[in-house]
């Protein structure tokens, strides 16, 4: 199948989150692709790019807040000048599971009112575009009995498996989900949801699981994490933004596409993996991987076990994943080893 990225060559692409780990990487590969790239990003005083920077002259910088309806508003309406009809992926989010306990207020607004502000301004400004792509979530799935139970290594999640939200990010998650789908069924907006399984990879904060038993694993002997008994899907960022691409370019509107690795592991496993193939490479020594309960998510909020079905995306544009785990840990580790400078001072161990 040809490369659907090229696809996106000359299009006007709107990007939420731009500066983000996942939206910068979908900047980098776009701007390569030869797209127009419109990047939205959070307004602060000091207006400095984290992970765009190098993108100022090839990029336009569209600066707001999700949660400023006349910020969002008069950056989609500079898409009047497009070319052809834009597509728009939307990955801004307060996006930590933990936090979004700690800062509740933030992530509902940012999640559900940001995404209902972005789907109204597109009607409001009279735009009419090629796609709304909505980054909803695994955590959306919570606590599957049929999965945590299965014996049959078979079972996956996938798009019409039921949803459940354990916390308050997936909940919001979630409502952005339905909002999207909201204005699909009622103006025809031609938009699609992808439910992405744990991403990872350079950029991302150390407040992830695999950021943080990474840079522990750089900076000390002894790895401290929460609940080492639960399971993730694993899937690299590369990975992850074709994923966006390929439902973005061929997702029929109205429908639901999920993705990740296709298979899951242990947060144990996961972390004992990452510091095997660091010390293969002679990045590091012998770590110890200890659990403290203070580092366990809220009461019973976990979710125990993800793990992906993406046939449906896969039997639609060909898209499954090409990075194996131990080559998206080892270009990760080089990257929180290359950066300290980026991470250092967000960790939260």
């Amino acid at each position: 199948m040809p490369n659907i990225t090229n696809e996106m060559a000359g299009r006007t692409v709107f990007i939420t989150g731009a500066d983000g780990f996942i939206g910068s990487h979908l900047v980098d590969t776009l701007v390569e692709a030869g797209a127009d790239v419109r990047a939205f990003v959070e307004s602060t005083a000091h207006g400095a790019l984290t992970n765009i920077p190098h993108h100022v002259h090839n990029v336009k910088i569209l600066r707001g807040n999700l949660t400023d309806k006349h910020s969002v508003f008069l950056a989609v309406k500079s898409l009047r000048d497009s070319n052809a009809k834009p597509y728009i992926i939307h990955l801004g989010a307060q996006a930590h599971v933990g936090e979004s306990w700690e800062r509740p207020i933030e992530t509902l607004n940012t999640n559900v009112i940001g995404t209902f502000n972005l789907l109204q301004s597109i009607l409001d400004a009279g735009i009419e575009i090629e796609k709304f792509d909505y980054a909803g979530t695994s955590e959306e799935y919570g606590g599957n009995p049929d999965l945590i139970n299965a014996k049959d290594e078979s079972l996956h999640l996938n798009e019409d498996t039921p949803v459940s939200p354990r916390s308050i990010y997936a909940t919001s998650k979630l409502a952005g989900d339905f909002l999207t789908m909201n204005f699909f069924y009622a103006y025809k907006l031609p938009a699609v949801v992808t439910r992405m399984f744990n991403n990872y990879g350079p950029r991302q904060s150390p407040r992830y699981i695999t950021g943080t038993i990474i840079t522990q694993a750089l900076q000390r002997d002894k790895i401290v994490l929460g609940n080492l008994t639960a399971r993730r899907d694993f899937c690299f960022v590369s990975d992850g933004i074709r994923g966006h691409i390929h439902t973005t370019v061929k997702g029929k509107p109205g429908e639901i596409y999920c993705y990740g690795y296709g298979k899951d592991i242990s947060i144990k496993n996961w972390a004992e993996l990452i510091v095997r193939v660091g010390k293969e490479n002679r990045l590091w020594g012998d770590k110890e991987i200890i659990s403290v309960k203070e580092r366990f998510r809220l009461g019973d909020s976990d979710v125990m076990r993800l793990r992906v079905g993406f046939q449906k995306l896969n039997q639609l544009t060909g898209w499954k994943p090409k990075v194996s785990w131990e080559e998206g840990i080892l270009k990760t580790i080089h990257w929180y080893k290359e950066n300290k400078d980026k991470w250092f001072g967000l960790k939260d161990w």
